[in-house]
C-alpha cells in the first residue's frame, strides 16, 4: 500500500477558471496518447501523419476517445522536420495550422490536451551538449516554443504544454550528471519564461516539466523538484514515464512473470514520486505508461494482464495521472475500436477498483496420463471469491473444485469434463469471479512435453522443430560452458524473447535470429535449457561456426 500524502487528489470537475494545478491534473485522469501521428511526418517527401500506417485524424475521432472514458489525451509533436533554416526557424505554417486543428478536435470532445516537443529530443535537441551546438539548439528551442505559445495563448485552460520528451544527453539511459541536471534545467526554465512571457492564458496556462529522459531515477526527480522550487509558479506539474521494470517488459534476463519482485520495484516506483513531488503539492503526470513488449509478443497473457491491473491500482491510490501510450497498437484507428477489448477491460475496470487475478492463467493437464487434481494460487487483491464458471454453468464447491485459504483447486472429474476426448492442445475455459472487477481466465490447456530435433542452419536464421504439444515457451537460457551468457546481452544468462530466439506455435519451429547468432563466439558450443510455461524444460546445443550453425538436441 502506498504512503499517500495528507491532501487527496480532487476528482470534481469544477469550472476550468477556478482549477488550480492537482485539480486540473486530477481531471485529466484517465488519459491516452495520440502517438506518433505527428511525428511520422518527418522522413521522406510527402510524408504525413499516415506515413506510419495510422489514418489521419479527423473532426469524430477524438469524440470516440472520450467514449471509452479518457478525460485526457497527449498529442506528441516533432517539429524539427517541418522548420526552416536559422536565425528564425519559421514553422510552416500548414504544419502549425494541423496541430492546431487537431488540438481543436480534441477540445471540441471535452477532453484536456498535452501538446509537447517530441521527437525533437532525439533529432536535435540532445545536441544541447555539445558546446559548438549549444547555442544553435537553443536558439532553435526558444524559435520553436515562442510560435507555439504565441499560437495558443488564447486557448482555454484544458490546453497544457510540455516542455521536452524523453531527452538525453549521451546514448545511455544512465542516471543523470550534474551536467545533464544543469542543462535540462535550461531547457525547463527557458520553456517557462518564454511561455508566461507570451501573454493571453499563457500567464497561468499549466506548464508540465520532464525528468532526464522522463524516467523515475531519483536523483533526476530530486533535480526536478529543485528546478520547480526554483521556478516558484504554482501551475507546473511534474511528468514522468513507466515501462515497468525493464527486463519483465521485454522478456529478457530471466524474468517471464510478473512476480513479486517486479510489483514491488512498481510499488517502489510510485512511492518515490508521491514523496518527491505530490506530497509537496507538485501534481504528476506519467505521459507514457506500457509494456515495451512487441505487440504482446514477448510477455504471457496473464502476466501482462496482471501488470496493467496493478498498475491502475497504483495510479488511483497513490494521486497520479497516467496516459496510456498508443501508436495505433491498442485503439484500431479505423474501426474504431479495441484490438485487445479484453485488455482494455483490464485497464478501464482499474480506474475504479482492483480486480483479482491467480498465479498464472495457463493449467496444463497431461494427455496421456490419468488427470489429476491442478490449483491456483489465488491473488483476491482486497476482493472476495465469487465463484467459478464454465460458459453459463457455475461449478459447484467441494464437489467441483475447493479452496482453501488463497489455494484454488479444481478437480480432476472437471478437468476431464471440460476437455472432452482430451486431444493434444485441445484448450478449454473456466472463468474466476470476484467481488469486483473482471473475472480471471484460466487456460486449460491438454498437453504433453514438448520434444526438440537437431537443425542446422546459418547465422542469418536456425530454426529448430519443436513439438510444442499445446506447451508454451516461457524463456530460454544460453550459456558457455564456463557458465557466462552467451547471446547479444552478454551480462545475463537468458536471452531476449522474440528479438533473439521466438516461437512459432503454428509452424513448429523455435527460431533463433540473427541478433542472437551473431553475438555468439565462432566455434564454442552453447548449451541451451528452454524453459515453458508448463514447468518442462529442455536442454540443447548450438555451435556456430562461422556462417554455419549446428543445434543438437
Amino acid at each position: 500500500m502506498l504512503a499517500l500524502p495528507t491532501a487527496s487528489q480532487a476528482q470534481e470537475e469544477p469550472d476550468t477558471a477556478q482549477l488550480n494545478a492537482e485539480e486540473i491534473v486530477a481531471a485529466m485522469q484517465p488519459g491516452w496518447n495520440l502517438g506518433n501521428s505527428l511525428d511520422a511526418m518527418c522522413c521522406g517527401p510527402g510524408d504525413d501523419e499516415t506515413a506510419w500506417g495510422n489514418p489521419r485524424v479527423d473532426s469524430t475521432f477524438f469524440n470516440d476517445i472520450k467514449a471509452e472514458g479518457f478525460n485526457s489525451v497527449r498529442i506528441p509533436v516533432s517539429w524539427g522536420n517541418h522548420t526552416g533554416p536559422a536565425p528564425d526557424y519559421t514553422v510552416e505554417p500548414e504544419t502549425m495550422e494541423r496541430v492546431q486543428e487537431i488540438v481543436d478536435f480534441a477540445l471540441e470532445a471535452d477532453l484536456y490536451v498535452m501538446i509537447n516537443t517530441h521527437h525533437d529530443s532525439w533529432q536535435w535537441i540532445t545536441n544541447l551538449a555539445q558546446p559548438e551546438q549549444h547555442d544553435e539548439v537553443m536558439a532553435q528551442y526558444t524559435a520553436t516554443w515562442t510560435q507555439i505559445a504565441d499560437t495558443f495563448k488564447d486557448y482555454p485552460q484544458e490546453l497544457m504544454f510540455e516542455s521536452v520528451n524523453e531527452v538525453g544527453f549521451d546514448e545511455t539511459w544512465s542516471p543523470g550528471t550534474e551536467k545533464d541536471h544543469e542543462l535540462m534545467a535550461e531547457l525547463n526554465s527557458s520553456f517557462h519564461e518564454i511561455v508566461r512571457g507570451s501573454g493571453g492564458n499563457n500567464d497561468d496556462r499549466l506548464l508540465v516539466l520532464p525528468t532526464l529522459h522522463t524516467g523515475a531515477d531519483q536523483g533526476d526527480m530530486d533535480a526536478l523538484a529543485s528546478e520547480i522550487e526554483a521556478l516558484d509558479d504554482p501551475m507546473l506539474a511534474a511528468t514522468t514515464h513507466n515501462y515497468s521494470f525493464w527486463p519483465f517488459s521485454v522478456n529478457v534476463a530471466g524474468y517471464p512473470s510478473y512476480n513479486e519482485e517486479v510489483q514491488n520495484l512498481l510499488v517502489e516506483n510510485f512511492q518515490s514520486q508521491v514523496d518527491t513531488f505530490v506530497s509537496k503539492g507538485i501534481p504528476v503526470i506519467i505521459g507514457e505508461y506500457g509494456l515495451l513488449d512487441n505487440y504482446d509478443n514477448k510477455v504471457e497473457r496473464g502476466e501482462t494482464l496482471k501488470f496493467f491491473e496493478h498498475f491502475g491500482y497504483l495510479a488511483r491510490t497513490s494521486g497520479i495521472t497516467t496516459m496510456w501510450w498508443d501508436n495505433g497498437t491498442h485503439f484500431d484507428r479505423f474501426k474504431r475500436e479495441w484490438r485487445d477489448q479484453e485488455q482494455f477491460d483490464y485497464i478501464s475496470s482499474a480506474w475504479t477498483t482492483r480486480s483479482g487475478t491467480a498465479s498464472s492463467d495457463l493449467v496444463f493437464v497431461d494427455a496421456s496420463e490419468k488427470v489429476k487434481d491442478q490449483s491456483v494460487t489465488l491473488n483476491l487483491n482486497g476482493l472476495e471469491f465469487q465463484d467459478v464458471r464454465f460458459g453459463n454453468v457455475t461449478l459447484k464447491p467441494q464437489r467441483d473444485y475447493t479452496l482453501d485459504g488463497t489455494t484454488l483447486t479444481i478437480k480432476a472429474k472437471v478437468l476431464e469434463r471440460i476437455l472432452g476426448d482430451r486431444e493434444i492442445g485441445t484448450t478449454a475455459q473456466l472463468k474466476i469471479r470476484f467481488s469486483d472487477g473482471m473475472p480471471w481466465k484460466l487456460n486449460v490447456i491438454s498437453s504433453e512435453d514438448p520434444v526438440l530435433e537437431d537443425a542446422s542452419g546459418t547465422n542469418e536464421s536456425l530454426l529448430i522443430p519443436a513439438a510444442f504439444n499445446g506447451d508454451q515457451l516461457a524463456t530460454m537460457e544460453s550459456v558457455y560452458a564456463d557458465g557466462t551468457g552467451a547471446g547479444y546481452h552478454d551480462w545475463t544468462t537468458f536471452p531476449e524473447f522474440w528479438d533473439d530466439f521466438r516461437p512459432d506455435y503454428e509452424d513448429g519451429t523455435i527460431q533463433l535470429t540473427k541478433r542472437y547468432l551473431d553475438s555468439l563466439k565462432d566455434g564454442e558450443q552453447v548449451s541451451l535449457t528452454f524453459h515453458f510455461w508448463s514447468g518442462q524444460t529442455l536442454e540443447y546445443t548450438v555451435t556456430r561456426d562461422g556462417s554455419v550453425v549446428t543445434g543438437v538436441a
